[in-house]
C-alpha cells in the first residue's frame, strides 16, 4: 500500500470512529480514560524499556540535553501521564452543553450546543507524553485523533499508543478513534495534510521549523504557535526575593520548554542592585547571560547581546537581559519581540500590573508568577492539547472546550417564515 493510500485509510477510519465518539455518554468516556490511566501504570516497565531505545538512539546522534529531557520517560512521568488522564476524566464534559438560549419575537427559541470538531491530527516532536495527553483530551471531547510523533520517539509513542488502543478494544469502541502513525516516512505528514475531507483540524507541536512546514503545506485549518519568546519584567517596586524565585523557576526548571523565560527586562531604577544579584544567581545555575550595555556595566562575565538575541527562543540555559527605562519601554520591547505566548510582570504596583495586563496582547499575561504556569494542566484545563498564538479559533493553552465548536439549535411550535 502506498503512503497516500495508507494515510487515506487511517483518516477514513478516524472519521467513521468520530461519528460514534460524538454520541458516547460522559460515563463511557470517563470509564475509558480511567482504564487507560491504569493500563499505563501497569505497563511502566515496558514503556521505560521502549523509551530507552529512543534515548539510546538520540545519544548516538548527540542530541542536546534539553531535547533528551523532553524525550525521557521515567516512572514519575508515566505516573504523570496517568494522572493527566484521570484529571481529564474528572473534568466537565463540554459536549452537548447548550448555552445562550433566547426567544425570538415569533416565539422560536434559539440556542447554541457544543459539539466535537470531528477528526484531529496531532503532529509533534520529542515528548512522548503528548501521545497520552492528546488522546485524553480528544477522546473526552468526542473527537477521533490521529497522532504522528517524531521519529526520535518512535518506540515510545508506538508503545503508549498500543496500550491505549487495547482499552478501546476492551470496551468495544472503534480503534480508529485513536491511531498512532507507525511509519517514519516523512511523506506521511505531507499526505495527511492534504486530507481536508476527512480531517477537521491539525495541531502541530514542536519546533518552529516543524510548525512552519505544517502551516505551509496543510489544506486543513492549523492551530499553531511558532515559538515561545517569553519575557519577565521586574518592575521598580518588585520584591527582590520574589523576583529571584520567579526568574530562576522560569529559566532553570525546564529550559527546553516553550513557557520558559527567554528575556529578562529590569527597570533602570533597580538595575544597580538587582542586576548583579540575579546575574550571580543565574551563573550559579549554569545560565549564560547575554545583556545590554547597562546590564554588562553592573554584572561581570555577561556577553554582549545582539539584535538577534531579543527575538530568540533559546530552549537552553541562555538568557537575554535588558535594562529598560520604565514600564512603557518594557511593554514596547515585548510588543516588538514577543511571540504572543506568555509575559510576566513582577511588581507591587497595582496600577502597573493592570496596565501590563491591558496592553500586553499575548495569550497568557501573568502578575507575580512564573511563566512556567502557562500550561493547560497548571491553569486548570486538565492535560493540554497545545498552545495557540494565532487567535482563531482558540488563544493560549487549549483544553477540552477548545476541541469543540458550537452549532445552533432551534425550537419552535410550527412557525413558518413569511
Amino acid at each position: 500500500m502506498s503512503i497516500r493510500a495508507e494515510m487515506l485509510q487511517v483518516a477514513r477510519e478516524a472519521k467513521a470512529a468520530s461519528l460514534i465518539l460524538a454520541t458516547l455518554s460522559s460515563a463511557v468516556k470517563n470509564q475509558l480514560l480511567e482504564r487507560m490511566a491504569d493500563a499505563l501504570e501497569k505497563n511502566t516497565e515496558p514503556l521505560i524499556a521502549a523509551n530507552e531505545l529512543d534515548l539510546a538512539a538520540a545519544r548516538k546522534r548527540d542530541i542536546a540535553p534539553a531535547m533528551l529531557d523532553r524525550l525521557m520517560l521515567d516512572e514519575g512521568r508515566i505516573g504523570g501521564m496517568a494522572a493527566g488522564l484521570r484529571e481529564v476524566a474528572l473534568l466537565s464534559d463540554p459536549v452537548g452543553e447548550v448555552t445562550g438560549m433566547w426567544r425570538r419575537p415569533n416565539g422560536i427559541q434559539v440556542g447554541r450546543m457544543r459539539i466535537p470538531l470531528g477528526v484531529i491530527g496531532i503532529i509533534y516532536e520529542s515528548r512522548p507524553n503528548v501521545t497520552a495527553d492528546a488522546a485524553a483530551l480528544c477522546l473526552k471531547s468526542g473527537n477521533a485523533v490521529i497522532l504522528r510523533g517524531g521519529s526520535e520517539a518512535f518506540h515510545s509513542n508506538s508503545a503508549i499508543g498500543e496500550i491505549l488502543r487495547r482499552e478501546l478494544r476492551a470496551l468495544g469502541l472503534p480503534e480508529g478513534a485513536l491511531q498512532v502513525i507507525t511509519t517514519t516516512d516523512r511523506n506521511a505528514v505531507t499526505e495527511l495534510l492534504k486530507l481536508e475531507e476527512e480531517i477537521d483540524l491539525i495541531i502541530p507541536r514542536g519546533g518552529e521549523s516543524l510548525i512552519r512546514f505544517v502551516s505551509e503545506h496543510s489544506r486543513i485549518p492549523v492551530i499553531k504557535h511558532y515559538k515561545g519568546v517569553c519575557h519577565t519584567f521586574v518592575d521598580a517596586s518588585a520584591d527582590f526575593e520574589m523576583a529571584e524565585r520567579i526568574c530562576i523557576n522560569a529559566k532553570v526548571q525546564r529550559p527546553g520548554v516553550c513557557n520558559a523565560m527567554e528575556t529578562l527586562l529590569i527597570h533602570k531604577d533597580i538595575a544597580e542592585t538587582f542586576v548583579p544579584r540575579i546575574a550571580e544567581i543565574m551563573r550559579g545555575q549554569g545560565v549564560e547571560l547575554r545583556g545590554c550595555p547597562i546590564t554588562r556595566e553592573f554584572a561581570e562575565n555577561v556577553k554582549e547581546a545582539t539584535e538577534e538575541d531579543w527575538g530568540t527562543e533559546y530552549l537552553d540555559l541562555i538568557l537575554a537581559v535588558k535594562v529598560v527605562d520604565d514600564l512603557s519601554e518594557a511593554i514596547a520591547h515585548i510588543q516588538r519581540y514577543a511571540s504572543l505566548h506568555t509575559e510576566v510582570i513582577v511588581t507591587s504596583d497595582y496600577g502597573n500590573a493592570q496596565r501590563f495586563i491591558r496592553e500586553i496582547n499575548s495569550s497568557v499575561v501573568m502578575v507575580n508568577a512564573s511563566s512556567r504556569f502557562s500550561d493547560g494542566n497548571q491553569l486548570g484545563l486538565g492535560a493540554e492539547i497545545g498552545i495557540s498564538t494565532s487567535k482563531l479559533h482558540s488563544f493560549g493553552p487549549m483544553g477540552l472546550e477548545d476541541l469543540t465548536t458550537r452549532k445552533f439549535v432551534v425550537f419552535g411550535d410550527g412557525q413558518i417564515r413569511s
